[in-house]
């Protein structure tokens, strides 16, 4: 057996919610490279644009589309779209969502609410709206970019920490409820990752880059290439039987209780 054809997602169709920059653009890449046609989507126009032209920099061609994840008619539309003018979508990666980082009781219920609907509405109108495809194709890998606030809490980040848990629990119903269509639904639980949107909290001498690189067994930030190889073996034939995981891509933060104070 050719071993490294298990992890080939030549001939694979993966669609990355929220993928023009990013995470969301780093597991795309990766998928390209194993042999995917890649799809996205974005809210706006101009950040469909941006991500296309940043594909075709990576010499990537990438098919995007404009689409609000929270809208049901705009995500079957858009699904359906794709369907016509690519193909059936093999892998489902629900990587959209925002974060408000606000003390609970200074939160009102409509921004508690926004960030529910984004981050764990969104994935479920996702999922639901490629599934039946995948049925009659026999086989789907649906991917929730969940969060190591999937288990932890804290403080300001009361939405986001209920949304990514209540993400954990959607990725083990749709393990449950269609493993038995050949359709895997695992997640990944980045830790602290070295993007452009964390460029501030990292500077040296930043009392949040020193907490987290204490924090961190490995003691640094994550990079998003290493979300690269756990996205493809969660995307690729090589994990047909693993459903109903999360895998942390943390650097080792939640084995960890930390150092004990000097």
């Amino acid at each position: 057996m050719d071993f490294s054809k298990k992890f080939s997602l030549e001939g694979k169709i993966a669609l990355v919610t929220g993928a023009s920059y990013g995470i969301g653009f780093a597991i795309a890449s990766a998928y390209a490279e194993a042999g995917a046609t890649i799809v996205f989507n974005d809210i706006k126009q101009e950040l469909v644009d941006n991500g296309i032209a940043a594909y075709k920099e990576a010499g990537i061609t990438a098919h995007g589309y404009v689409c609000d994840v929270t809208n049901e008619d705009q995500v079957n539309a858009m699904v359906a779209q794709i369907e016509k003018e690519v193909g059936v979508i093999d892998i489902l990666v629900n990587n959209a969502g925002i974060i408000k980082r606000i003390p609970m009781i200074e939160m009102t219920a409509a921004e508690f609410r926004q960030v529910i609907d984004v981050d764990l509405n969104a994935p479920f109108i996702m999922a639901k709206a490629v599934i039946p495809s995948m049925i009659k194709k026999g086989h789907g890998k649906i991917i929730n970019i969940c969060s190591m606030m999937s288990e932890l809490g804290r403080e300001t980040v009361s939405a986001y920490a209920a949304a990514k848990g209540g993400l954990k629990m959607l990725t083990k119903n749709i393990a449950s409820e269609y493993g038995e269509f050949n359709i895997q639904c695992n997640g990944i639980g980045p830790g602290y990752i070295a993007t452009p949107q964390t460029a501030p909290l990292r500077e040296d001498g930043h009392p949040f880059n020193n907490f987290i690189i204490s924090k961190t067994p490995a003691a640094r930030w994550g990079e998003p290439e290493d979300l690269a190889g756990p996205s493809v073996f969660l995307a690729s034939d090589a994990s047909d039987f693993v459903n109903g995981h999360i895998l942390y891509v943390d650097g080792g933060i939640l084995a960890y209780i930390g150092k004990q104070p000097k």
